[in-house]
């Protein structure tokens, strides 16, 4: 027999329902769509009486909420999930994180998180296979409660997930205001249609929250299209029927062992070694040396072949913009003015960066329009650097020359090509740098083409010497430079050597850089002929 309970009912059975296991947890997993792999899953609360049958959530949960139970049956579903996960570890079974339900009810109990904390460690569960789920409406009204709760779960090591973001009334200010880990965006948004001005407010959803660097997850996805949208526009973790309904324990833990796992990653990874998250707040370091201390400097985004400027310095707009306002030129795809060659160019170098993870720098012609100065064609000398990645979308820091007027000087000085060999062949210059903890060395132009040195040499100096550009009865001596500027025992080092197999006189001299901790870089080397006088 199946029947609704009346709130007298389930009041009177409620410390036998705790005891007896009635009150249960069901388990739904978490998947990331693109992989098929399970990231972790939500523990529901469920009730059963052996009399009435299976209870509907959304008649016993009020009842509970209203006669100050609540609490009790949420500390039940948290240690069942701790006892699942014990279960887990003692018998080898690699399980994937599990995120409990914390109800406002809960966050208003001063000693709630205290009594979790008891539990995690009555089972000794670590801390990272437990998530707390709190709901966007528990803040409304109760932020600095909220807030505190969530600075005492950080502190214990817990990852916070904001569950039915978007079903409330404040989401943006919740989200500003609550340092939470993790998104979890209610689908209703889409009320069954795919695309639309809901499928607008997700897609913008999803894209603020990659610049957050939060995760997010699609809850209550039924359909593949809802699904494949939803991977379309960057969220790719769902939950919902669509992979599993809520199921007991045991039916999970087959899913589970069955399934392949993941970690949960950031929609959109900043490179920690730039702090590039700090671009975005206004009173940071990073935000002051960029408007100020440096040259020209843009924020821009890249993804399938598309770019677009997030902000620009006043620099910047010196540099490019030909009279034009910041807004102008946010307002234009930085790729416009490119011809097919040039595109192609500064495509490949993005595509360095991004193999790289360094900087990268390439020099391009553009056209620029301004509705003031009209249109002119400068040539652009940019220093790229990634700072932040998704799955299909990069986040790029550039500084930016404009050397229009020194290539047009460039030209005129080499216009014939009796003047292009002339200035080539009296430079007798060459230079490299040196990368002193990969030993990988870069040579430049002339290097390449009149020494015949590939563009990157590995474990430097020894490929040169084997070669024979520094003779052998130099090469100890060579080695010796070289283990000096590694060491940093000297700033400069210059001599005199014959190189080549001619034994050609050249003066070489070493320029050492420091990091900011004053250890060793990069040494940055030139060998010039030594002419008789």
């Amino acid at each position: 027999m199946t029947r609704r309970m009346t709130e007298q009912e389930l009041l009177a059975c409620f410390d036998e329902a705790v005891r007896d296991g009635h009150i249960f947890v069901t388990y739904q997993p978490k998947i990331n769509h693109a992989t098929g792999r399970m990231i972790g899953a939500e523990a529901l609360m469920r009730w059963t009486n052996p009399e009435f049958g299976m209870q509907y959530p959304s008649d016993f949960i009020p009842v509970l909420e209203k006669n100050d139970l609540i609490y009790r049956a949420d500390l039940a579903v948290f240690e069942s999930v701790c006892r699942f996960l014990r279960y887990c570890l003692d018998n080898h079974i690699d399980p994937v994180p599990i995120s409990v339900n914390m109800s406002r009810y809960d966050i208003y109990r001063k000693k709630y998180v205290e009594a979790i904390e008891e539990l995690r460690r009555k089972y000794d569960v670590p801390v990272k296979y437990l998530h707390i789920e709190v709901t966007e409406t528990s803040a409304i009204g109760g932020m600095e409660l909220m807030s505190s709760v969530l600075k005492q779960l950080h502190e214990n090591g817990y990852i916070v997930e904001m569950d039915d973001f978007g079903s409330g009334y404040s989401s943006l200010n919740v989200l500003k205001d609550l340092a939470v880990d993790v998104i979890k965006l209610d689908m209703r948004f889409l009320s069954g249609n795919i695309g639309g001005r809901g499928g607008t407010i997700i897609s913008a959803i999803v894209q603020m929250a990659k610049w957050l660097g939060t995760p997010i997850i699609a809850e209550g996805v039924e359909t593949m299209d809802q699904a494949d949208y939803m991977k379309s526009i960057g969220c790719k973790y769902i939950q919902g029927y669509l992979y599993s309904k809520p199921v007991v324990q045991d039916e999970f833990l087959k899913k589970m062992q069955k399934l392949e796992h993941e970690p949960m990653k950031p929609a959109m990874d900043l490179i920690t070694a730039m702090d590039a998250g700090k671009f975005w707040d206004p009173t940071s370091m990073e935000t002051l040396i960029f408007n100020h201390f440096v040259g020209g400097a843009v924020i821009f985004t890249y993804q399938n072949g598309k770019a677009e400027i997030l902000r620009v310095n006043k620099k910047y707009i010196r540099e490019i913009g030909m009279n034009m306002i910041e807004q102008e030129i946010l307002n234009t795809d930085p790729l416009l003015g490119l011809d097919e060659k040039n595109l192609k160019i500064y495509c490949d170098t993005l595509e360095r960066a991004i193999a790289s993870d360094d900087e990268e720098v390439c020099e391009t012609w553009r056209t620029i329009c301004s509705k003031i100065c009209g249109e002119d064609k400068i040539c652009v000398r940019s220093y790229i650097r990634l700072i932040g990645r998704t799955d299909n979308q990069y986040l790029f820091y550039a500084m930016v020359q404009n050397i229009t007027a020194e290539k047009n000087r460039f030209n005129q000085l080499y216009e014939s090509e009796r003047r292009f060999r002339f200035a080539s062949e009296q430079a007798n210059v060459y230079a490299w740098e040196v990368d002193l903890a990969t030993k990988r060395m870069r040579p430049c132009f002339r290097c390449m083409r009149d020494l015949n040195i590939p563009p990157v040499v590995e474990n430097y100096p020894e490929p040169v010497i084997e070669n024979g550009i520094f003779p052998p009865d130099y090469a100890d001596m060579y080695r010796e430079w070289i283990k000096k500027l590694e060491n940093g025992e000297v700033d400069h080092l210059e001599g005199v050597i014959p190189l080549t197999v001619g034994r050609v006189p050249f003066y070489v001299r070493y320029s050492l850089e420091r990091d900011e901790n004053g250890k060793p870089l990069k040494a940055y080397a030139s060998a010039t002929l030594v002419v008789d006088s």
